[in-house]
């Protein structure tokens, strides 16, 4: 149970979109995940009469949001799996940012978020730990 705590859950939704950027016979352009994100799963009829329409990349950033909300209750930690899990984060942003910069398949808007969420686990990971050093060692970071 240990191992769930050190494996940043942002790896889900990275891991998701790289299966549908690399599936099919041949790697997959930006402009076809983008028409596969845009796909409608299900249409919602609103009280005001119009049609909420939910799409695949909405559905992935939503469950990339609920990931973040539990990485930032992890991150609220201080022990050893913390810190390791604070190192796979950095790792799986770091990939993020290489596949968002290098193929034409992650120049989406989906996956920009994506990313920009795993940079934010990382920084609220660092955060966490700096404060809890601080407090840690009683000082104030100004020469105590």
């Amino acid at each position: 149970m240990k191992i769930l705590t050190v494996i940043p859950l942002l790896l889900i939704p990275v891991l998701i979109y790289n299966v549908i950027a690399w599936a099919g016979t041949e790697f997959s352009t930006a402009e076809a995940v983008r028409i596969m994100m845009d796909m409608e799963l299900y249409s919602i009829k609103m009280a005001s009469g119009a049609n909420w329409v939910i799409t695949k990349g909405a559905v992935l950033l939503t469950i990339s949001l609920v990931l973040l909300f539990f990485e930032m209750l992890k991150s609220a930690r201080t022990d050893r799996a913390a810190v390791m899990n604070h190192a796979f984060s950095m790792l799986v942003f770091i990939i993020c940012l290489i596949e968002f910069l290098m193929f034409s398949a992650f120049a989406t808007s989906v996956f920009f978020l994506i990313m920009l969420m795993s940079l934010l686990d990382i920084m609220a990971g660092f955060m966490v730990t700096i404060s809890a050093a601080r407090r840690d060692f009683g000082g104030d970071g100004f020469g105590d």
